[in-house]
């Protein structure tokens, strides 16, 4: 059917004649649908309506290969991916002959703005020479996927099918109990939350070698609660580009979702392809997209009953990968385990103590938690200690050695495992509490040899661990789960690893090191290997913070700009910096040479406008130094880093560093 006309919402300006004006406009719409929700709905359905940014960066994934396009948006909300759908198509050179939309949303609000979208789209398609149909279905799309895919003597529907799907479906969990979780049942799947039934159905209604894009949270990807969703979804569907973010905030930030979300093109086929297309980029407004071919079988392990997808977005994660499979042994196979603290603090507050006294033990958070140990007590609000009572003995373990770990961390912070030794010998107490916070690592309820203890605890907090796990972790937590699921060193490396610390636990560049020679065998490390091209980075970007750039400026991109103006490669000392002239072409074969990040072509502008810029107005950096005539979009500019900020930074590792960095600062203001 065709959409009948009706009156438009009145937005600034009156012609239709370009995709971004349409766009524009249906994003305006967006923020307008949004103040008009409740938040308290829009939390509890997990409706978050796509910005244009995102549905531009979705649609752009789609090959497109056919004349004739069924197009289905399951939670079509205002009809943002629709639109950006459309204007893609209007842009590219083989324009479809047809274009027919199958939108479902059942939110009145939203439908009055999504049957606009489509008129908007209708007059695109129009002025394009594409034949544009389209049909708003007012129903929910599990119960009707359902009645299509399994009909019965009293629903007996036509089934549609679609050559693609583009979808940012609901992220809200649903009850074993609830109509949505027994429709899905009855169509094959079991799972606990809305956008793994949405995509799962999807698929289903896509024809042969149809397409599929859709943006969820990352969680899906391993995991017990979604192994089913996983198993079945790859039966039919074919993994071709996963795209990732390097922040949560970014991709929906306008609803403070902190989600960590990727986007991933499918195809509705059994084969698997040879490779898959993993791009990242700090939001979906960034031009500057790393890229990587990555062997289906990297991505997807055919030997792993659990169908992990495990997202490797550069050759450097490879390397880590790698790195791991040197570690084959289980927690089990050691002879530990790991559990969660068994003090639930607000269970027992009339038993907590602010201070340690007679009849109480320590209570022990991650507050206590100080480089590599515990400083017990320390200058904190927590109450300190627990007083031992009948209700509380049995959440208390011996006063031994263990390795805790805290439980919550952010992709944000600067290490996602954080574990530290518990050493009895500096705790004069027969028993200790350990809050529900933090993970415990012990053997069956005991503690640990003092020597074991610390190198596990090495092991936990190297960078290359931290890789590791970043790569598959989607979540804020560091479950027990997650770190029973990790593989370890033997015994013997622990025990050896262990042997090299003393009372002053190492630091960061120790323990890579330790973990490099002790674990890895590496008397002299690779250039470019994982831990010290991560470590490098991190440096740069702790520099750039402590030079007071703002926070959309401390992203990789900024990092390795920074070092390549500074033609220093992972291995070399600060000291040894240097100042080249280089243009946007050199610093990013840099970046690729020597710290493995392969960007996508035509992205030197985003390097130029979104770093280099910042650092030319910073004074960090100066333009064309050699030819100052030289105009600043001549192909020849060339940057330097400016001369008294060299020499700052050739301070960084020494003792000077933080007086250097003060008198740099006072200069430049």
């Amino acid at each position: 059917m065709r959409l009948p006309h009706f009156q438009t919402l009145a937005l600034p300006g009156n012609s239709y004649s370009t995709a971004s004006n349409l766009l524009d406009r249906v994003d305006g719409w967006r923020q307008e649908a949004t103040r008009k929700l409740q938040q308290s709905q829009r939390g509890e359905k997990g409706q978050f309506l796509t910005p244009s940014s995102i549905a531009s960066l979705m649609a752009g994934m789609f090959e497109f290969n056919c004349p004739d396009i069924s197009l289905l948006d399951a939670g079509a909300g205002i009809g943002s991916l629709l639109a950006a759908v459309v204007c893609e198509l209007c842009q590219r050179p083989n324009k479809p002959r047809s274009l027919h939309v199958t939108a479902y949303e059942i939110d009145l609000i939203l439908i009055e703005y999504l049957k606009q979208t489509l008129e908007l789209c209708s007059i695109e398609c129009q002025r394009l020479g594409i034949s544009f149909t389209c049909e708003v279905r007012e129903i929910d799309f599990i119960q009707d996927s359902a009645d299509m895919l399994q009909p019965n003597l009293f629903t007996q529907p036509v089934k549609r099918e679609f050559t693609h799907a583009i979808l940012n479906p609901p992220y809200a969990k649903i009850d074993a109990k609830s109509q949505a979780r027994t429709l899905l049942r009855s169509i094959g799947l079991e799972t606990s939350n809305l956008y793994a039934g949405f995509t799962f159905a999807a698929a289903h209604l896509l024809k042969p070698n149809g397409e599929l894009v859709s943006i969820t949270p990352r969680s899906f990807c391993n995991g017990l609660y979604f192994r089913d969703f996983r198993k079945v979804f790859l039966q039919i569907m074919a993994l071709r580009q996963v795209h990732i973010f390097e922040s949560r905030q970014l991709p929906f930030r306008d609803d403070a979702v902190l989600q960590e979300t990727i986007i991933v093109r499918a195809t509705k086929q059994i084969e698997q392809p040879d490779t898959v297309l993993i791009t990242s980029s700090s939001s979906a407004g960034d031009d500057l997209v790393l890229s990587h071919q990555l062997p289906y079988t990297a991505l997807i392990n055919p030997q792993d009953s659990e169908q992990f997808i495990r997202i490797l977005p550069d050759s450097v994660s490879q390397k880590v990968v790698e790195q791991m499979a040197q570690f084959t042994c289980t927690l089990e196979e050691l002879g530990l385990t790991v559990s969660t603290g068994k003090v639930v603090d607000f269970r027992v507050r009339s038993d907590l103590r602010l201070k340690p006294e007679n009849g109480t033990v320590p209570l022990i958070y991650p507050a206590h938690f100080s480089a590599g140990g515990v400083e017990y007590p320390t200058a904190t609000r927590k109450p300190q200690a627990l007083a031992v009572t009948e209700k509380t003995a049995a959440l208390l373990v011996p006063n031994e050695h263990y390795v805790l770990s805290k439980r919550f961390s952010s992709k944000e912070e600067k290490k996602r495992i954080v574990a530290v030794v518990w050493d009895a010998n500096k705790i004069n107490s027969s028993r200790v509490g350990f809050e529900n916070h933090l993970n415990y690592f012990h053997q069956q309820g005991r503690g640990l040899d003092l020597t074991l203890a610390r190198g596990l605890a090495v092991y936990l907090n190297s960078s290359l661990v931290d890789a590791f796990f970043r790569l598959f972790n989607g979540h804020t937590q560091v479950n027990a789960t997650d770190l029973r699921n990790l593989k370890y060193p033997t015994v013997e490396q622990l025990l050896l690893l262990g042997a090299q610390v003393g009372e002053i636990f190492p630091t960061q560049r120790e323990i890579d090191r330790l973990v490099e020679r002790q674990l890895l065998n590496a008397t002299n490390p690779l250039e470019n290997s994982p831990m010290t091209i991560k470590n490098r980075i991190d440096e740069s970007l702790e520099i750039l913070a402590a030079l007071g750039f703002p926070k959309g400026q401390l992203n990789e991109r900024s990092a390795l700009t920074l070092l390549a103006l500074l033609d220093l490669k992972p291995k070399e000392a600060w000291e040894s910096a240097k100042s080249p002239l280089w243009g946007i072409t050199p610093i990013m074969e840099f970046m690729e040479e020597e710290y493995s990040k392969k960007y996508a072509p035509n992205t030197r502008e985003t390097v130029r406008r979104q770093t280099v810029h910042q650092f030319l107005d910073a004074g960090l950096i100066v333009v064309n130094p050699d030819s100052p005539e030289r105009p600043v979009n001549s192909p020849k500019t060339a940057y330097q880093i400016e001369e008294s900020a060299l020499e700052l930074l050739r301070t960084y590792e020494s003792s000077d560093w933080d007086k250097n960095l003060r008198a740099y600062l006072v200069h430049f203001k």
